[in-house]
């Protein structure tokens, strides 16, 4: 191994590490009570793309009516268009799974537990494969492959290290925690009718004195139009779920919100404020935030919050 390449190992094998276990924590949850047939076999796959406070969440619902209500809400939330009654996500994801499980099923185990399938799932078909061929060791012959992905900017190589069809990861180019993060929470990689940018990263506070919550969106974010005063207008929906006592309540609010700016405010402010009166309760909340353009406009971003009420 010469110099360069000592280095690129240096680099690589902690990011790889990481992902990996990444991977691993998707597939592999904490500790959850006996579940319903329904529930089991939604977190069977579902748990995949479940971000860590969904995972609490769930794990502390009492009942197997309230994880129905959980399951409901988890699909409404990545919804790409609420408008319409098909669910794109849904069937997408569903149509992954079923994918994986029949070609990865032969690398040890269910081929949503692959490494190659977890990708897929979470990607879904490459734009591009590259076999790099077969490195000869002595012992066993490595064949390696990369999938490509254009839009994400991102390329992950598989080894078959011993000869036996079994790929794992062995690198990684580019932002795979942020595809993977966009994947999670329900979001596309492109621009639309009303968020700029392909992923948008949001800020959400409590003010226990005036007992709001309020969303601070980057005004660069957002793609506003001229209004009939000559100024500048952007029409948003907000679905705001909140999750009390770590999960164990939860309580949904609906408001429609208009940004109005001058040129000079959208050129000065960097970011747009907006207060929902909502009190939270005492201990640990989540709180979901779901931001979308008017009916009949595309565009979505979501974030989850855990935010932290003193008890008095």
């Amino acid at each position: 191994m010469n110099k360069h390449d000592l280095r690129r190992a240096r680099v690589i094998l902690p990011v790889l590490a990481v992902a990996m276990a990444a991977l691993a924590a998707s597939a592999l949850a904490a500790a959850k009570p006996k579940l319903d047939p329904e529930s089991a076999k939604f977190y069977q796959s579902a748990r995949l793309i479940m971000t860590k406070e969904e995972v609490k969440i769930f794990n502390h619902l009492p009942d197997a009516e309230s994880r129905k209500e959980f399951i409901a809400d988890f699909w409404l939330k990545r919804d790409p268009d609420p408008d319409t009654p098909d669910n794109e996500f849904r069937r997408e994801f569903e149509a992954r799974v079923s994918f994986v499980n029949k070609r990865f099923n032969k690398e040890g185990g269910p081929g949503l537990n692959t490494d190659r399938g977890r990708v897929y799932i979470f990607m879904g078909p490459p734009d591009k494969i590259e076999d790099a061929g077969v490195q000869y060791t002595g012992a066993t012959n490595r064949s390696i492959t990369w999938w490509i992905y254009y839009n994400h900017e991102l390329g992950v190589e598989f080894t078959d290290k011993a000869g036996t069809g079994k790929y794992v990861i062995t690198d990684i180019e580019g932002d795979f925690f942020g595809a993977m993060d966009l994947m999670k929470l329900g979001q596309s990689v492109r621009a639309d009718d009303v968020f700029a940018k392909k992923f948008v990263k949001f800020e959400t506070v409590y003010d226990p004195a005036a007992k709001e919550i309020e969303v601070r969106l980057p005004t660069k974010s957002l793609m506003f139009r001229d209004n009939d005063q000559g100024r500048l207008e952007a029409d948003l929906r907000f679905v705001i779920y909140i999750y009390g006592d770590e999960g164990t309540s939860k309580e949904t609010l609906s408001d429609a919100r208009s940004v109005v700016l001058t040129d000079a405010e959208h050129d000065s402010q960097k970011t747009v404020h907006l207060r929902f009166a909502k009190p939270l309760k005492p201990g640990t909340n989540f709180v979901d935030v779901i931001v979308m353009g008017k009916e009949g406009l595309k565009g979505k971003i979501r974030q989850i919050f855990e935010i932290k009420v003193p008890r008095s």
